[in-house]
């Protein structure tokens, strides 16, 4: 299956560059004087029927009377000729166009009427474009530099994206003095049709590229954008420098690129979602291209600082704790290696202070003990340059045991010119470097995240637990109800009869309208009673006083009702009055008060928050945010990730909170967000928690109608595990076969499946022979979205253990109306029609995801497939350009 279609902006053999001149400071110009001096080996042709040569090679009026080739076009002229030029590059064969051009969506209303007819010319001729408006790319192992106004970088393993030109050119300038190689640099400009999920797709599969660096204003499409980014962090670290964090510079950001900007918040919830690493600077990008390009990870967080001065040790102890990573607490049998071997006032512990004197030597032995201690899982070597000493020496010591371990090595040689030789040597073998210990910390803190993330990122819950399941149907009728009486926040007693139709415990509310309502209520409830206005107008109860606590007599009920009603009045003429709830005072013995949300993200959908609850939520700003779904693993990472929870545990004579119970409800939000789209915000606020239960008191909701078109799970960033699609059928010898979307827990049976697989059918499906998937392989088809690509297995029980007996595919072409499928059963299990069956279910799947068209490549030899998608009412048709290859595809 083909997984990117934007390969020839990387690896074109032919590029025309349209707008090429001698003119000084043509954009053109530079473009075609940079492709020609980066060494590019494939053809390079001018077009501008101005000229007749440019640089002292031939120029062409257009791709007529160029009449050759050309899979790459970088055009650089007056935006308005752009569709023009695309609309000729269609008929020859062009698959990628790089538009540096200026004069589209930035430039107002006629700007955007010109984009769109850029886009619409570049999809009708099937042209990816990058740009407009952007600095280009480029691919430095292939000498291919089709940008504006900048040398290529040195070769290396690190791939930059950008929606910034001017981050692009400085970070390639700056990598320079820090040695750090590229694989590719990719500008996205206005990101108009390729974007950042079309690039991440590409180098995560790409063999050159070990880590990904994203520069990111803005996001225009969340789904897309989180499907790039788990797919590619799944394979390969990614580390994202995120701008715009606070309103001026979000205004900023707009102003420059008119991208959409999410909340700074809801980002990092996002990024750590997708198993990548944020950082808050392009100093920490750096630092964090370093120790991932090294391809060494960290296993804990436990670190051992050696170092010849106790001042950095002790700087760089201090950056550990202010991490939350550890200081490695070494073992005794390293600890008595290290008695034997130090001077007797070295620290006798971590930082390991290995005194001013240390020569080379000591150093190698100490770093020796470390890596091979099993309480260490990475190790910072500390050389400030004292008199004594030999700064490169040293070096070439921390090289060789860096090279024979599998531990991350970092290395912080202070100061400037005495220690500039052995920084240099340190960059030249892969071993992290850097200026202070607060950096190096920093960057062992990245690796720390990544392996944390990378948990999340594994995660693959389904929109509904499997116990008592709710009434959504029963919610929903509330919720249009509400919404037909022309009214978008539910009142009390509403909200709260959507929770317990979620099984969310809450306290009864009773509505009541006038004093003595209000005391039956209390009567029939028990004494003592909480009393609280109820408004549709009303943001917080409390803004009008309009909460009123422990009421134990009938007396004191009626005249609260009175107080509260004419407060109101008095406070908030505005606000529509509905009346009094009363409700059972909730214990207070042993409770902890706490909050969950819900709001709507205007970018990556609804995003789930917890934290500490009640009257000062917004003062006290303790909070974990999730993007739902949420499962066990997510809620408990949320909780711990609060100040309250420290409140959670036995203290002050009060037992510990009942945490099964507070995750069930986390759980059950979940589950109302993913099948509730109309659902925008909701605050159930107290969550009265202690060790028995854990209680709704108070809860508001707003809700608003759904977008018409919107797909199920539409409203979401990332898409639940479709559980719905799960069936069993029985095949024609008796045994049930089950079809289900594949899951990361399904790796191995899907290795075994597929070594199982005779040499012809693994040809036949991967159209090369291969003897089992690669690692990478084995991530990228079962690690899916769910979203643009699916895949079903067919799963049989043999032998007391589940068997995968079969897959089908598909993954989407860009436009969304194509996908193209892939589909294999095993030998063992032909002639019982499960090829048929996956295909059914798979080409239904597609149909309800919107796809038109269902297409992909078969051998001609493979007679079976052939006859299989004949059956299904597939068409046949020769590959023109490869006779051993059918085209075969469907209207769905």
């Amino acid at each position: 299956m083909r997984v990117s279609d934007i390969e020839q902006l990387f690896t074109p053999t032919a590029v025309a560059v349209f707008g090429a001149s001698d003119s000084e400071g043509s954009i053109g110009g530079m473009v075609f004087r940079n492709l020609l001096a980066g060494g590019f080996k494939g053809n390079a042709y001018a077009i501008n029927p101005k000229y007749k040569e440019v640089a002292g090679e031939p120029c062409y009026r257009d791709l007529d009377q160029l009449d050759k080739h050309v899979d790459l076009a970088l055009i650089a002229t007056p935006a308005d000729r752009v569709p023009e030029i695309l609309n000729q590059c269609g008929g020859y064969g062009v698959k990628v166009a790089v538009v540096h051009s200026a004069g589209f969506g930035e430039y107002g209303e006629r700007g955007i009427n010109l984009q769109e007819r850029m886009v619409e010319a570049a999809r009708s001729n099937r042209i990816r474009v990058l740009g407009p408006n952007c600095i280009g790319a480029m691919r430095p192992q292939h000498g291919l530099n089709a940008s504006v106004g900048q040398d290529l970088p040195r070769r290396g393993n690190v791939a930059l994206v950008s929606q910034s030109g001017a981050i692009c050119t400085a970070m390639i300038d700056w990598s320079e003095r820090r040695r750090i190689g590229f694989s590719a640099m990719v500008s996205l400009g206005a990101a108009a049709d390729v974007d950042f999920g079309d690039v991440l797709d590409y180098l995560a599969l790409d063999s050159q590229t070990q880590c990904i660096l994203l520069y990111v204003e803005g996001i225009r499409n969340a789904r897309h954008f989180m499907s790039g980014l788990r797919a590619a962090a799944r394979l390969k670290p990614v580390v994202v420098v995120k701008a715009g964090r606070h309103p001026a510079g979000t205004r900023a950001v707009k102003s420059h690129t008119g991208a959409y900007v999410g909340s700074a918040d809801v980002f990092r919830a996002v990024t750590e979602r997708a198993g990548v690493v944020q950082v808050s600077s392009l100093d920490q990008l750096f630092a964090a291209a370093q120790v991932f390009g090294t391809r060494r990870r960290l296993t804990g967080d436990r670190i051992a600082v050696i170092t010849n001065g106790g001042g950095p040790g002790v700087l760089a102890a201090d950056r550990i704790i202010e991490l939350g990573l550890s200081l490695a607490q070494i073992s005794d049998t390293t600890r008595q290696t290290l008695e034997k071997a130090l001077p007797d006032h070295w620290s006798h512990g971590n930082p390991i202070d290995i005194i001013g004197d240390a020569p080379p030597e000591r150093y190698r032995l100490a770093l020796d003990a470390c890596l091979a201690d099993p309480e260490v899982d990475g190790v910072l070597c500390i050389l400030a340059p004292l008199v004594f000493g030999d700064p490169v020496a040293t070096a070439e010591q921390v090289i060789a045991a860096a090279k024979d371990s599998r531990k991350p090595v970092l290395a912080c040689w202070m100061g400037g010119k005495r220690v500039a030789e052995a920084q240099e040597l340190l960059a030249e073998h892969d071993v992290p470097h850097f200026d202070s210990p607060e950096v190096a910390i920093d960057a062992f803190s990245f690796l720390a995240t990544h392996q944390r993330n990378q948990k999340l990122l594994m995660q693959s819950p389904g929109p509904l637990s499997q116990e008592d399941a709710p009434d959504v149907e029963g919610a929903r009728l509330i919720i249009e109800g509400v919404m037909a009486e022309g009214r978008k926040t539910l009142g009390t007693v509403e909200a709260k009869a959507i929770l317990s139709a979620f099984r969310i415990p809450t306290m009864q509310a009773v509505l009541t309208r006038t004093p003595n309502e209000a005391l039956m209520a209390a009567q029939a409830l028990g004494f003592p009673v909480v009393m609280k206005i109820n408004s549709p107008d009303l943001e917080h109860k409390s803004d009008v006083d309009g909460v009123r606590l422990n009421i134990d007599d009938a007396q004191s009920v009626r005249r609260t009702f009175t107080e509260i009603v004419e407060r109101a009045k008095r406070l908030r003429p505005d606000a529509r009055m509905e009346g009094i709830t009363v409700e059972h005072m909730a214990s207070t013995r042993a409770a902890r008060e706490l909050m969950i949300g819900v709001t709507r993200d205007r970018i990556f959908g609804p995003v789930i928050s917890f934290g500490a609850g009640g009257t000062k939520v917004e003062v006290l700003e303790d909070r974990a945010l999730g993007l739902p779904p949420l499962n066990a693993f997510i809620i408990q990472t949320m909780i711990d990730h609060t100040r309250i929870v420290r409140l959670m545990g036995a203290f002050q004579h009060m037992p510990p909170m009942n945490r099964v119970a507070l995750a069930k409800i986390l759980q059950r939000v979940s589950e109302m967000v993913c099948e509730l789209p109309e659902i925008i915000s909701m605050d159930i606020n107290p969550l009265i928690g202690n060790d028995k239960d854990v209680v709704a008191v108070d809860a508001r909701i707003k809700v608003d109608y759904r977008p018409p078109q919107q797909t199920t799970y539409g409203h979401m960033a990332i898409h639940p595990y479709p559980s719905h699609l799960i069936e069993r059928v029985q095949l024609p010898d008796g045994k049930d076969l089950v079809i289900r979307p594949i899951r990361p827990e399904d790796a191995q049976m899907e290795q075994e499946f597929v070594r199982g697989l005779s040499e012809q059918t693994k040809y036949f499906r991967f159209m090369q022979a291969i003897k089992e998937l690669t690692p990478e392989m084995l991530v990228r088809f079962t690690q899916i979205d769910y979203d643009r690509e699916m895949a079903l297995i067919g799963v049989v029980e043999h032998d007391g253990s589940d068997v995968q007996v079969g897959v089908a595919r598909y993954m989407a072409r860009p436009g969304g109306e194509a996908c193209e499928f892939a589909i294999v059963v095993s030998d063992t299990w032909r002639n019982l029609g499960i090829g048929a069956r996956l295909m059914r279910s798979l080409m239904q799947n597609a149909r309800s995801r919107g796809f038109r068209v269902m297409d992909g490549e078969v051998l001609s030899a493979n007679s079976r497939m052939l006859a299989l998608v004949k059956s299904l009412g597939f068409r046949i048709e020769s590959d023109p350009q490869d006779m051993a290859v059918k085209w075969v595809s469907k209207v769905l």
